[in-house]
């Protein structure tokens, strides 16, 4: 039985004592409730405060990037080991706005997914197809070589990822993924994650959900069978909402 895992990609939005605060307001959400994984992902500015406020909790905390060389003349960048060292447990790797605005790719996901691995974070890496490519009929080609390419080469530290289904097609263009089509695609990462693992290994992998996850859908899609959480924007800057995602996995 996969375990669900819930984390709120902040994105660039929120100061320091801001993210304290919110962090703050999550954990009195939750008292008491740890039967979905909660993770929080705020900007590498807010990362030592943000430490402080999960320690002791039911919220992980969760970077957004992570580079794949452990030091060295690359400006602007941050290692896994100064994450490590911060107390962060997961980093998202290959988001699709990474992809579009700062020139991510398939190459550069697996490099960051590696380090991350080797530095003991676990990585949630991200998959999914844009609108051009899902109404030209690519979203099969274009999520199956992104997962294969991604994760090639980890080995047994496959078991150890997350993998995070953003249908980016269905964010802020006006159009949503109904649950059966979210289900759809989960189960075609399943598949491709069997094709590189074997079954047994790919049966344990969480697969989140990243297409404008909300309250007022979260149980409908998380009851879907491949669709084990959700990785959430919007919805995560507020406490109440995030909660309320989150206990929808219950």
């Amino acid at each position: 039985m996969r375990t669900k895992i819930v984390a709120g990609n902040w994105k660039m939005n929120k100061t320091a004592s801001e993210a304290a605060a919110l962090i703050d307001g999550i954990k009195k959400e939750l008292a008491g409730f740890t039967q979905v994984e909660a993770v929080v992902c705020p900007p590498f500015t807010d990362l030592k405060e943000a430490a402080a406020a999960c320690a002791g909790s039911n919220v992980a905390l969760g970077a957004q990037n992570v580079h794949w060389e452990a030091s060295g003349a690359f400006t602007g960048e941050i290692s896994a080991a100064m994450l490590k060292d911060l107390g962060v447990k997961y980093v998202i790797v290959g988001h699709s706005e990474r992809r579009q605005y700062f020139g991510e790719t398939d190459e550069t996901v697996n490099k960051r997914t590696k380090a991350a691995l080797a530095a003991g974070l676990i990585p949630l890496v991200c998959v999914g197809e844009t609108l051009e490519e899902r109404d030209g009929g690519k979203m099969e080609s274009v999520v199956v070589r992104q997962t294969k390419a991604g994760l090639d080469g980890l080995g047994a530290d496959l078991s150890k990822v997350v993998v995070a289904y953003e249908p980016v097609w269905a964010i802020g263009t006006g159009r949503t993924a109904s649950p059966a089509q979210a289900q759809e695609v989960h189960a075609l990462i399943r598949r491709t994650l069997a094709e590189i693992g074997g079954k047994a290994v790919a049966d344990t992998i969480r697969i989140q959900y990243g297409g404008s996850m909300k309250p007022d859908n979260a149980k409908e899609l998380m009851s879907q069978p491949d669709i084990d959480g959700g990785l959430i924007g919007g919805a995560a800057l507020k406490a109440d909402s995030f909660a309320a995602i989150i206990k929808a996995g219950a």
